[in-house]
């Protein structure tokens, strides 16, 4: 008797079948509690909708999808404006302005899906592959095409089962995930400035004395909601400034994000003269611990090597507490390799509405990814 495979679109956290966190016991990023996060506070831009497959009706597998698009982004306000310029760079407008991820396009790594053990993996990529086509389906109904599809972030391993269920996908290379490895012979922080070499430990050395005078302090939820405002600017401002954006954060995402979290997710304020010139944020992940977005005043970092610093006090945190290792996300690829970490390629599968823009998708990607040259190092003795 053949098995049969389905699947069901959700579009709330609170719909979700309660068995849902038992799905995805190695990744704080599928959990009910981080998809609410995500729906309560996504950019303005963002539509989120989660997907649960299930044999008969037992639920064997949990995907999310957010959907972008550049219309109806309002053109008053820096930051809006800023993201308009910047979407319709990535864009052009009439091909790609409304992208469909299967993943998470607001963290590095593979936050697209999860599977029980047990699950037949061919069956569930092609009923994951039915509910792609519904959803397109769908937001076609409501106005709006999806152009773009992309299935990311995963290792070249994790890669090849998925080529063979979307076929007609270009594969692609974007920035490599910065990741730190924790030795585990290292027990608090002196252990880590003990093996860097005379160099490194010398820039570790300026960098902590440039930063004489500044408080670093953990913020609480009273504490992060009192300094919105001025934690929204910071973001913004080191936001603004990226190659560019696909969607900038809504301004109560990181109240929200403690709210729901709360242990699990860290806000680390920056103070000088008692006033916030900086913060960063960490997401307990199991044993791994997830850098999340920060934000600081540009003339600061310079003069204090503010974000350097904030490295080094990931590692350190990370180190004291115990995990095992640190991803560090994309961006800013030579800096954190001058801390230790290293990098691995990604990739992903990308496919586009359009058939002729299909066959020369590997001409628009590399437009819309520009190549960064950078030189990796390696800080240790």
């Amino acid at each position: 008797m053949s098995t049969t495979y389905s699947f069901q679109i959700y579009n709330s956290a609170s719909s979700l079948p309660l068995e849902w966190n038992s799905l995805t016991p190695n990744n704080i990023f599928l959990t009910r509690e981080y998809l609410e996060v995500l729906e309560k506070s996504s950019p303005v831009n963002m539509i989120c909708n989660f997907i649960g497959i299930f044999k008969s009706d037992v639920l064997i597998g949990i995907a999310l999808t957010q959907f972008l698009f550049a219309e109806k982004l309002e053109s008053f306000g820096e930051r809006d404006q800023c993201l308009k310029t910047s979407v319709r760079n990535f864009a052009f407008k009439k091909f790609a302005s409304h992208v469909l991820f299967v993943g998470n396009n607001m963290l590095t790594g593979q936050n697209a899906f999860s599977f029980s053990a047990n699950a037949n993996q061919a069956k569930v990529y092609k009923t994951l592959h039915k509910a792609i086509k519904q959803l397109k389906k769908d937001f076609k109904e409501r106005g709006r095409k999806v152009h773009i599809t992309s299935i990311k972030d995963f290792t070249a391993t994790e890669i090849e089962p998925l080529k063979a269920e979307f076929k007609n996908n270009y594969t692609f290379s974007t920035q490599p995930n910065m990741v730190f490895d924790i030795n585990e012979s290292w027990k608090n922080e002196q252990d880590y400035i003990d093996a860097l070499s005379k160099k490194y430990r010398d820039q570790y050395k300026r960098a902590r004395k440039k930063a004489d005078g500044i408080v670093k302090q953990k913020m609480s939820l009273a504490e992060i909601t009192a300094h919105e405002d001025v934690i929204y600017d910071l973001y913004f401002h080191v936001a603004k400034n990226a190659p560019f954006n696909t969607f900038f954060l809504a301004k109560n995402h990181f109240r929200i994000f403690k709210e729901i979290m709360k242990e699990n997710f860290l806000f680390y304020g920056y103070f000088l003269d008692e006033k916030l010139i900086g913060f960063n944020t960490l997401i307990k992940n199991g044993n791994v611990m997830d850098t999340y977005f920060l934000g600081y005043d540009e003339k600061i970092q310079r003069e204090r090597m503010l974000y350097l610093n904030m490295l080094y006090d990931m590692i350190a945190y990370s180190v004291n507490q115990g995990f095992s290792e640190i991803v560090f996300a994309r961006t800013a690829l030579e800096i954190k390799s001058s801390v230790g970490a290293k990098p691995i390629k990604m990739y992903g599968l990308l496919t586009h509405s359009n058939a002729l823009i299909n066959h020369n998708i590997a001409k628009l990607f590399n437009y819309l990814e520009p190549k960064t040259d950078w030189q990796e190092r390696n800080p240790f003795k």
